[in-house]
């Protein structure tokens, strides 16, 4: 296909392809007799890719990121794609929402109410695209399983591990032709266990590689790409929401915004469940650093640090303000379940 003809199907322009060429984004071969631009389908569906990112404001740096794989399959293109679609309804929404509220406020304080909620808007925004890997999860999934079994450590975030899945996987009811939701699913430690009730699974995770390992282990698993912030399915879609050693890994305001997020997509009557390291409220949180400190064991109080673990007061009170029936389960001191059902 010809450089016009892309240009027409895409519904963009000859110069906007050459100047994703010249970016280095696509190459798409040349003739040897006329030096013409010869586009494959895998070339159209990488440009389709990079404008639907483009559309929602992705920076090119950022979309050479996202596209470093020059292996990418077709269902890669569209799985990314997706995710960026959904990114922007979901702004859509919140933008929608934020006027409806300018609306309704009091008339009295209008100049005053808009700012706030127009402030609102804008904080919402940098919070959904603020969040950044610092754990390289694509450079961990090869050995990922293999490292969340290893002992001896004066710190082990993996303690209770297996104890915690079994607990979240027999608490959560789910039934045969039921619909859960695994956020940050990884290698697909805990969505798995659904599949023997012939519960459709659904696994999420920003990480190309944890996505490409667990659909490896478990093909019978429906993988998404996406992140808490922007689940990529529509409202009320799920039975249950679950998700295990992935919250520690959002920051504390990001951390509502995901609740809010399990709480969309979750049907009436719907489920959560997190099995996540968290303290029980900040209180808590300084009597186990300070008995780490105590005990000279700089590793752990390094590792609780590097990471963003849970106020399970906060999210108990979230989900409690949101018309939930909440129950927790506490497996060692940094370790927790919270199990909620939508009424």
């Amino acid at each position: 296909m010809h450089i016009k003809e892309v240009a027409k199907q895409l519904n963009t322009t000859p110069r906007s392809i050459r100047f994703y060429e010249e970016k280095g984004l696509i190459s798409p071969v040349k003739a040897s007799e006329n030096e013409y631009r010869l586009f494959t389908e895998k070339d159209v569906m990488r440009l389709s890719t990079i404008l639907a990112l483009r559309e929602i404001g992705v920076p090119v740096n950022a979309i050479r990121e996202i596209l470093e794989n020059q292996d990418m399959s077709m269902r890669q293109y569209l799985d990314v794609q997706r995710s960026a679609l959904f990114e922007k309804w979901i702004e859509m929404k919140d933008m929608i929402e934020t006027i409806d509220r300018m609306l309704d406020t009091d008339k009295e304080n209008i100049t005053e109410n808009i700012y706030a909620l127009s402030q609102h808007l804008k904080a919402m925004k940098n919070i959904r695209k603020g969040w950044k890997d610092k754990w390289n999860f694509d450079k961990q999934a090869a050995d990922y399983d293999q490292n969340i079994k290893m002992h001896g450590y004066r710190f082990n975030v993996h303690q209770d591990y297996e104890n915690a899945l079994a607990k979240a996987t027999e608490t959560i009811q789910l039934e045969r032709g039921d619909s859960c939701l695994d956020i940050g699913i990884g290698t697909g430690n805990l969505g798995s266990r659904f599949l023997k009730e012939d519960v459709h699974v659904i696994g999420v995770d920003q990480s190309e590689e944890m996505l490409k390992r667990c659909g490896e282990k478990h093909p019978d698993i429906e993988l998404r790409k996406g992140h808490f912030l922007a689940l990529p399915l529509l409202d009320n879609q799920v039975e249950g929401a679950i998700s295990s050693y992935a919250l520690h890994h959002i920051r504390d305001e990001e951390k509502l915004l995901a609740l809010a997020e399990m709480n969309r997509v979750v049907k009436a009557n719907g489920q959560v469940c997190i099995v996540d390291l968290m303290f029980l409220n900040d209180q808590h949180r300084e009597r186990v650093l300070n008995a780490f400190h105590e005990a000279g064991n700089s590793e752990a109080v390094d590792a609780i640090n590097d990471e963003f673990y849970a106020d399970r007061s906060a999210l108990v009170d979230w989900f409690e303000m949101h018309n939930y029936h909440v129950e927790t389960y506490s497996f060692n001191n940094i370790l927790s379940m919270v199990y909620a059902v939508k009424r």
